[in-house]
């Protein structure tokens, strides 16, 4: 009898063995279907087609307190004016995804930047007209002091931190004197370079004829030395309020068909031929 009841003890241990490996083969496949799709879920990341864009434009605008009521007027006219222009819509048509993302700041002193306008999206003519409308609209403002460098800081920052993704990022700098606020604005400058960026210039001179130390600084040469940077970078000057319009519309142009201007005989730097800037003079 008591042969019997180990023999009984033997099978029921046995029976309770085999199905606690079937509870466990079975619940095994649903553990595993419960963390497969976690980890897939964790290697993945959210792509939408609609952020590629071909270039990442910021336009950074001078207001400082030398950028009288009718300058500053002029300049956003020009801007206007080339933002909506048939040749700034064909350039962004010649791109291969055929948009770009756009935004507008106004810059003066260390951390004084003014987004006018969002980043906007720009692949027509009515993308255009809205974006354009934006600036228009604001009102304008004046700071006193120009500091290159954090407006340069401020530029690549919004470049990093929105939700585009371009085949180039480019700065688009304009200005009508030297940094003057903000530390170095060359070491600045390659800073931001070796982020990737290229920076390109605009030195406003409408006032070189009446302001003397305007003059006497070549402020197309201090733009070249101390400011543009990177593959292609370029600065295009503006010596007339009348050629204000057509020097943001060529310049924009190029910047997003990836142009750059033509090197002069006997294409050796730009900087061969005459002095090099002091870009410290003012900082």
């Amino acid at each position: 009898m008591r042969l019997d009841l180990s023999k009984l003890c033997a099978l029921a241990f046995t029976k309770l063995l085999s199905l606690f490996c079937a509870v466990f083969l079975l619940t095994a496949p649903s553990v595993a279907r419960d963390y497969r799709p976690a980890l897939i879920a964790s290697s993945q990341y959210a792509y939408d087609p609609a952020s590629e864009v071909d270039v990442e434009l910021v336009l950074a605008v001078d207001i400082s307190q030398s950028m009288d009521t009718e300058e500053q007027e002029v300049q956003r006219a020009g801007y206007v004016a080339a933002l909506t222009s048939q040749e700034f819509l064909d350039a962004i048509q010649v791109g291969p995804i055929g948009r770009v993302a756009v935004t507008y700041m106004e810059w003066g002193g260390v951390d004084e930047h003014f987004i006018v306008a969002e980043w906007t999206v720009i692949r027509d003519a009515g993308s255009a007209s809205h974006f354009a409308s934006k600036i228009a609209e604001a009102p304008l403002r004046q700071v006193q002091r120009t500091s290159i460098a954090s407006a340069l800081e401020k530029s690549v920052h919004l470049v990093q931190n929105n939700q585009y993704m371009g085949l180039r990022q480019v700065i688009d700098i304009s200005g009508d004197g030297p940094n003057n606020q903000g530390g170095s604005v060359t070491e600045m400058r390659d800073r931001m370079v070796a982020s990737g960026v290229t920076i390109n210039g605009l030195p406003l001179m409408m006032k070189s004829n009446k302001n003397t130390w305007q003059a006497m600084l070549n402020l197309d040469h201090y733009y070249e030395d101390c400011v543009i940077g990177g593959p292609g970078s370029f600065a295009i000057p503006v010596r007339s309020q009348e050629g204000f319009a057509d020097a943001i519309r060529m310049k924009l142009v190029m910047e997003i068909a990836g142009l750059t201007l033509p090197q002069p005989e006997p294409y050796l730097h730009k900087v061969a031929g005459r002095e090099p800037i002091r870009c410290n003079l003012f900082d």
